[in-house]
């Protein structure tokens, strides 16, 4: 079984992914890809010739000033996006061919919107209340209020992500009670 792993920025994703991975699932992470990625020459080359020299740290692109410029920039935002999702998404591929027959869990913020979903047997969606988003965010003091707002304005809204769901796994409250929630979910996905 493959099961992707989706919802707005700061559900909990990783947390729910990591759960199934007690269970057995290898646990794939998006992220993780797209960070190696943007380190790979090719993709850096054009990344600066998209974004200019100044997302340049070192001789590396400097993520938080990227991430500046993305978030404040719908347009700019989708230029990276076409470049890096079609490379993300055959990495996935790629590695969910490596361990065919295992069940594995895709940690993928993007997955609806880069249209990973056809990679997956089911869609999980992990949702969260706006109160509960805003809390967890801020207490990894990461981030300011201005900015989670930025980048979650970015992304397909929560109540949109929910209409691809064959699993949803409300993430608001405890650890414990997430833990039970994917009990029931990987009940219903091997019945």
């Amino acid at each position: 079984m493959i099961l992707g792993i989706t919802g707005i920025f700061g559900s909990g994703k990783t947390a729910v992914a990591e759960l199934f991975a007690k269970h057995g699932f290898l646990h794939i992470k998006a992220d993780e890809i797209g960070h190696r990625l943007i380190e790979n020459k090719d993709a850096r080359r054009k990344i600066v010739k998209l974004f200019g020299k100044g997302i340049l740290s070192d001789g590396k692109i400097d993520r938080s000033r990227l991430k500046k410029i993305v978030f404040s920039d719908a347009r700019k935002l989708a230029k990276l996006n076409l470049l890096l999702h079609p490379a993300i998404l055959r990495e996935i591929k790629n590695k969910i061919e490596i361990n065919a027959g295992r069940d594995i869990a895709v940690d993928a913020p993007l997955l609806i919107e880069a249209n990973g979903t056809k990679l997956v047997d089911k869609v999980v969606v992990v949702k969260i209340t706006k109160k509960e988003q805003l809390r967890r965010l801020l207490a990894k003091g990461k981030w300011t209020k201005k900015e989670i707002s930025q980048i979650s304005r970015s992304q397909m809204p929560q109540e949109e992500k929910l209409k691809y769901a064959d699993f949803v796994v409300d993430n608001s409250s405890s650890l414990r009670m997430t833990e039970a929630r994917i009990r029931g979910v990987l009940k219903k996905a091997f019945s």
